[in-house]
């Protein structure tokens, strides 16, 4: 489980304090207006942003005093952040080894991560002769074969046209529920995950103003809020 108690943090114009459960394994859906603290939400999480005060523990783990590397917790950014000049097999292997001098299982992990991806075949390719939807899921392979339990995914699909976006959302489903794993992803269309998410935390004003099951935070008092969040973006 992930608990989140009362982490503090603070800049001259802006100010957040994050509270929130997510149960191990689920999906969470991170929604809410641009600037509102979704994206330094996962960024405290993987140990980019330091809280004041407060509580950060996954399975009973105290991250606080744990650096980004050292926690469990592999982030896919909106810009996938591939190295151009390397194969999408050798981005993938740097979620196992940096040196990318790799054993035959781990290279037989990575083509069956690629494959289970959608990506057989695509291991010699660079990210400069794949489409922005394959570069997504080989930086979604990479956050899988490093086998950290927990995976945040900031925005990793808006650049996508609608359909290509559903599928990647499905994809991520499918992933966690055949390899158990703890998903927390900021959308900025819950609609295409509303039917997928076991929970969504609606983040304002750099708090989880409420946490719930999809169907309720959609139907609820947040219902305009949330769509006139849609809008800006």
């Amino acid at each position: 489980m992930l608990v989140i108690e009362n982490c503090r943090l603070t800049w001259p114009d802006f100010t957040a304090d994050y509270s929130l459960t997510v149960q191990k394994g689920a999906l969470c859906a991170v929604v809410g207006p641009s600037g509102g603290g979704k994206t330094t939400l996962l960024h405290m999480i993987a140990g980019f942003e330091t809280p004041e005060s407060g509580r950060l523990a996954f399975d009973g783990i105290d991250l606080l005093p744990l650096e980004p590397a050292k926690r469990p917790v592999a982030i896919v950014f909106q810009d996938h952040n591939l190295f151009p000049h390397l194969t999408a097999g050798q981005n993938v292997a740097l979620g196992i080894r940096p040196s990318l001098r790799m054993s035959d299982d781990e290279a037989r992990l990575i083509d069956g991560t690629l494959e289970s991806v959608g990506l057989q075949g695509f291991s010699a390719r660079r990210p400069g002769e794949m489409s922005g939807g394959q570069r997504q899921r080989v930086a979604l392979a990479r956050a899988l074969v490093s086998g950290r339990p927990m995976i945040l995914l900031d925005e990793p699909f808006s650049s996508l046209d609608p359909g290509l976006r559903r599928d990647m959302v499905r994809l991520v489903d499918d992933l966690r529920r055949r390899r158990p794993v703890t998903i927390l992803m900021t959308i900025h269309t819950p609609e295409d995950v509303a039917d997928l998410a076991d929970q969504m935390a609606f983040v304002a004003g750099g708090r989880v103003v409420a946490s719930d099951k999809p169907s309720v935070i959609l139907g609820g008092s947040l219902a305009s809020r949330i769509a006139a969040a849609v809008s800006e973006t």
